[in-house]
């Protein structure tokens, strides 16, 4: 389990661009202590986004990449052998409740069932967890915050959440942002100049409107971030793209020739 704790306080506050009312979204449910589900593909700014509000908010942020093998042990806690003893550690979700951390689940459909179990009293009026290791309760921090986040599309068909875990949170949705707006992101992220990423964000829009082709997922703005930066740093424009656009996408070689053919176009 890969877990990141960011302290904010003091730290600039990382760039994010709004696409719709979801910082005021945030700053509510975060004043209400409402849990917060963000919904979208990969790459459309969600991790960026609960950065970003952490930061504005001079919160710290502990985010855990949920995988297949992600457990309730692994978030809540486990004994370890310290020396001569056997001493508790603390995991993620039990540092921020007594913290008032705000607790961010990227990708939470990925966990095990028992990760659900284990977050549901904190979704509700409870907001407190029994360690039954340690035979103890624990009761949220007053600014514990619980986010999490999902891909509904990637997911659908393999690993959804349940209504009865969907309907403990309130729910934004993200995508990609419109044309202008990816451009403007683009360039602030990576100074590139504006021309070439009108053309990179132009290449993505064109390969997200080839359903035909099947891709699992589909041009993120990240990736068009990394395309941009490699631009920028001397690599040819065709085969940053190519590197960092197109040969994420599939190993399907038919497929990998074409889209560079279209890309190529457009370059």
């Amino acid at each position: 389990m890969e877990t990141a704790i960011i302290d904010q306080i003091d730290n600039k506050v990382p760039f994010y661009q709004a696409t719709g009312k979801e910082v005021d979204i945030f700053t509510h449910t975060y004043n209400n202590k409402i849990p917060l589900l963000l919904k979208g593909p990969t790459g459309t700014g969600k991790s960026r986004f609960i950065e970003h509000m952490a930061a504005k908010l001079n919160k710290q942020l502990i985010t855990v990449s949920c995988h297949e093998e992600t457990s309730a042990t692994d978030l809540i806690g486990r004994f370890i052998i310290k020396g001569a003893e056997t001493v508790w550690m603390d995991g993620p979700l039990v540092t921020a409740l007594k913290t008032g951390a705000i607790l961010y689940l990227d990708e939470i459909a990925e966990a095990r069932p028992d990760v659900i179990v284990a977050i549901h009293p904190l979704t509700d009026h409870r907001k407190e967890i029994f360690i039954d290791k340690l035979g103890t309760s624990i009761k949220a921090h007053p600014d514990f915050t619980l986010v999490a986040s999902f891909n509904p599309g990637y997911q659908k068909g393999y690993k959804e959440l349940k209504p009865s875990t969907r309907q403990r949170f309130a729910a934004i949705s993200f995508n990609y942002p419109d044309a202008a707006t990816e451009t403007a992101i683009i360039v602030k992220e990576t100074n590139l100049d504006e021309d070439t990423a009108k053309k990179l964000v132009k290449i993505a829009e064109k390969i997200r409107n080839l359903k035909e082709l099947g891709l699992t997922e589909t041009v993120s703005t990240r990736l068009l971030v990394d395309a941009a930066f490699l631009i920028k740093s001397g690599l040819p424009k065709r085969l940053s793209v190519k590197t960092a656009v197109i040969e994420p996408l599939t190993d399907e070689l038919e497929v990998i020739d074409a889209l560079v053919d279209l890309s190529n176009l457009i370059l």
